[in-house]
């Protein structure tokens, strides 16, 4: 069992900054950012691979948002920059179990796979 504890959400105007953090009882392979907004289904923002340097991104992020590790801490980060009324979402930190493709996670909004996710944090992008 992965315990996640998310951090960092708030409201900001559009334009701005936020930072999430997620501390993980441990990693798995594969780890990533999801969020969820009313009436929207869930969707892929950002996973990472634990070893190595491979990212990915939903077109909706890239370029704005950075995802990164400290595999020392066990702590995910999702830096978020330039942000938009529409990143306006529920945040999940999340990871898989399994040799699984951080790429095809992402796209599937975490659908068919069995994740452990964290309690959430909310990002409201406002003015």
């Amino acid at each position: 069992q992965v315990r996640l504890v998310e951090s960092g959400g708030g409201s900001v105007q559009p334009g701005g900054s936020l930072r999430l953090s997620c501390a993980a009882s441990e990693f798995t392979r594969c780890m990533g950012w999801f969020r969820q907004a009313p009436g929207k289904e869930r969707e892929g923002v950002a996973t990472i691979y634990t070893r190595g340097t491979s990212t990915y991104y939903s077109d909706s992020v890239k370029g704005r948002f950075t995802i990164s590790r400290d595999n020392a801490k066990n702590t995910l980060d999702l830096q978020m920059n330039f942000l938009k009324p529409e990143d306006t979402a529920m945040y999940y930190c999340a990871a898989v179990p399994g040799r699984i493709s951080c790429g095809q996670w992402l796209l599937s909004g975490g659908r068919a796979y069995d994740n452990y996710w964290g309690q959430g944090t909310q990002v409201t992008i406002s003015s």
